[in-house]
Formats: C-alpha cells, sequence, structure tokens
C-alpha cells in the first residue's frame, strides 16, 4: 500500500477574518481541514505544515514575525510534525518538503490550505512533476477574489477554475466527506 502524507498549506492567521488578506470561507475550508488532519493523525498517518513568510516587512500579509504569518490555532502542528517554512509560491522551492517525505518513503499527498489559486495550485502541479499522486480536497481550501483587467472574478469562480484545472490534469480532486468515506 502507497505511503501517504497530508499537506496543510498556508492556514495562517491573515488569511482569516481579522487578518490582513481575509479568504472567502476561510473558516470553513479550515474546519474541513481539521477533520482530515483529525484522520490523518487518527490513522497514524504523515502530516506536514506549510507555512508561507515574506522576506520583506513590505509584504501585504505573512510579514516576518508577524502573528498573522503564524500558522491559524485550528490547525496547529503536533511535536511529530514538521513545518516547513516557505518563501515561495510553490512549497517545494528552496525548502526542505521533498526530502522529508522521500525520507519517510510517500509517494501519496492529500492537500487542503490556502490559496486555491496560488500555493495549493502550485504544490500541487509541482508534486505532480515530481510524481507523487495528489488529491485535492476542494472544499477544504479557500481563495478571495481576484481582478483582472477591471473585471472581478468572484472567490467561487476562482476556486472552481483552479478545481477544474487541477483535476483535469494534476490531481484527483474530491470533497472532505467524499475523501473520509473512501
Amino acid at each position: 500500500m502507497a505511503k501517504q502524507a497530508l499537506i496543510v498549506v498556508d492556514i495562517q492567521n491573515d488569511y482569516f477574518p481579522q487578518g490582513k488578506w481575509p479568504l472567502v470561507g476561510a473558516d470553513a475550508a479550515a474546519d474541513n481541514a481539521v477533520r482530515v488532519l483529525k484522520a490523518f493523525r487518527e490513522a497514524g498517518d504523515s502530516v506536514v505544515h506549510i507555512r508561507h513568510e515574506f522576506t520583506s516587512e513590505e509584504a501585504p500579509f505573512f510579514t516576518p514575525g508577524s502573528e498573522g504569518a503564524k500558522l491559524h490555532p485550528k490547525v496547529l502542528n503536533l511535536a511529530n510534525e514538521p513545518v516547513v517554512l516557505k518563501h515561495f509560491v510553490n512549497s517545494f522551492r528552496e525548502t526542505e518538503l521533498k526530502s522529508i517525505l522521500d525520507e519517510q518513503g510517500i509517494s501519496e499527498l492529500v492537500v487542503v490550505g490556502s490559496m486555491s489559486h496560488m500555493c495549493v495550485d502550485g504544490i500541487t502541479r509541482a508534486a505532480a512533476d515530481f510524481g507523487y499522486s495528489v488529491t485535492v480536497i476542494h472544499d477544504a481550501c479557500a481563495t478571495r477574489d481576484l481582478e483582472f483587467n477591471g473585471l472581478t472574478v468572484p472567490a467561487a469562480h476562482v476556486h472552481a477554475a483552479f478545481m477544474s484545472a487541477l483535476g483535469f490534469a494534476y490531481a484527483n480532486v474530491v470533497s472532505t466527506d467524499e475523501f473520509l468515506r473512501d
């Protein structure tokens, strides 16, 4: 049987309503991530947390050492769950993530977190390119409204477009209930 790991991507304080960069549905997505996290912990499967921190104090959010850059209390890591600090969208770039996964013989990744259109997309595509089998839990991910060329794209549309693209070629995209039922 393949070894799997849960990757909890950037569920950090700045993405919640009182933070500097709130996402639409951050609390609901985090609640679903907690359900998946609990299942992984109960099964004794690997969990890796990703924490994004920009290198500049001028960053719009996740500034170095800030409260907003800390993991959200809903998903705090346990002592045996590594937290990978990253400075780029792709969680594999200039981090120890791949080494952590390879040392444990992980071949399957389950991804939850934020933002659907950036870091969730980035890690999913990179993981697939590295040969991992990837599952994204779509309702355990969140994003925000975007703007393009004067047009506001609602968060729900952004999320759907990215989940659709990931599901087409990079990952199995399922709901929390679907994943926990299997």
